[in-house]
């Protein structure tokens, strides 16, 4: 199992964003591979299924077409994402045995009722939910509080790596720019 080596400058991260319209059928997934100090180093592309249950594979496969070995950590945008294809994250960390980082920015209370208005039969989307750990607020030094998730790493390890990545705002930069990209090969 590999950890965060923070000491390291060019440790890498893989980050993970989608992007997808209301009449779509499938969300672009980009990944993006990303060093701590901010430099490109790779891009990988998948699609989810909206309302489906195939991101937790996806990412995985994403991963692994990418083969980089290199990859230290994955951040992903979101736990829920693809209109509630929900992404294991502890899967992930199961499969992949290197920390995964998921990041959300609003405080979001009442899933479970739009899982129930969005599915006819809804509870087994609402017990893979419940699965999920609760949320831990950060306080980011930009002064923008951020959830996030996590497997395979401490929180303070989590703190440390977001606020070297997040240079403004309360998005960190690897997954702006996999945001970017994931609208882009939409809109293309």
């Amino acid at each position: 199992m590999r950890h965060l080596h923070l000491e390291k400058k060019g440790i890498r991260g893989l980050a993970i964003a989608e992007s997808f319209t209301q009449h779509s059928k499938k969300s672009i997934l980009a990944g993006v591979v990303m060093r701590r100090d901010l430099i490109i180093d790779g891009f990988v592309i998948g699609k989810t299924t909206l309302s489906g249950d195939d991101a937790t594979d996806e990412i995985l496969r994403m991963y692994e077409k990418l083969n980089r070995p290199d990859v230290s950590y994955v951040l992903i945008s979101g736990v829920i994402i693809s209109l509630y294809n929900i992404i294991d994250i502890q899967k992930l960390y199961k499969k992949l045995q290197i920390p995964i980082i998921a990041i959300t920015y609003n405080d979001s209370l009442g899933i479970e009722d739009a899982l129930k208005y969005h599915f006819n039969d809804a509870q087994s989307k609402i017990n893979e939910y419940k699965k999920l750990e609760e949320r831990t607020r950060i306080k980011l030094d930009t002064n923008f509080d951020v959830y996030i998730r996590n497997e395979g790493c401490t929180l303070s390890d989590v703190q440390k790596l977001l606020n070297e990545l997040t240079t403004q705002g309360s998005i960190p930069e690897p997954v702006r720019v996999a945001q970017l990209l994931a609208r882009t090969i939409l809109l293309d």
